[in-house]
């Protein structure tokens, strides 16, 4: 069991019998009344996020969350493949579970799957990755302006803004902790 008195970031709690995680978390010792820690969480299950404030004395069971380093192997179609590196045990996971992942993975790159009492509840590829350009307008010369960007498609299939200077072949770095990919430079 863990008390509202004890919330810092990232602690994961039981509420209604659903994990949530601390965003942010404020002690509050008012002049008059009783002393409550203003608190921030997200549901880890929906996304969704509230703020609340409790009483430091409440009570809230741990949320045990299990993080697993996995290959992705492959896609029939419907579901995708993923292989737990120490017991090689496969987890078929459905689309909407690896969507925004899957987008920067490629077969056998490895991803975080986060589960919940033996339940898959997000994939996260890595935070930095590294995928060859397969499709991009060719750059015109002496367009050399600042942060001017265009689209261009990875090996992957997500489409992320690059500068006009790269072109089709070339390995780019892309930052994936946004969710829509950022361009951080050209592959060394």
């Amino acid at each position: 069991m863990i008390t509202a008195g004890e919330f810092r970031k990232g602690i994961t709690f039981e509420m209604n019998g659903e994990p949530h995680v601390v965003l942010d978390f404020q002690h509050v010792k008012p002049g008059k009344g009783a002393a409550f820690v203003r608190t921030k969480y997200r549901n880890i299950l929906t996304g969704a996020t509230r703020e609340e404030a409790f009483n430091p004395n409440d009570k809230f069971p741990k949320a045990h969350i299990e993080t697993k380093q996995m290959q992705y192997l492959y896609n029939d179609g419907e579901l995708y493949y993923f292989m737990d590196q120490d017991t090689y045990d496969q987890v078929a996971l459905p689309q909407d579970l690896v969507e925004d992942a899957v987008k920067f993975i490629r077969e056998n790159d490895i991803a975080t799957v986060k589960f919940y009492k033996d339940n898959a509840f997000i994939v996260e590829p890595p935070n930095f990755v590294y995928l060859k350009v397969i499709e991009t307008e060719p750059g015109v010369k002496g367009n050399t302006a600042t942060n001017v960007t265009k689209a261009a498609v990875v090996e992957t299939g997500a489409v992320i803004q690059v500068p006009i200077f790269i072109e089709e072949g070339e390995v780019i770095q892309i930052d994936t902790r946004e969710g829509n990919g950022i361009y951080l430079g050209r592959s060394k």
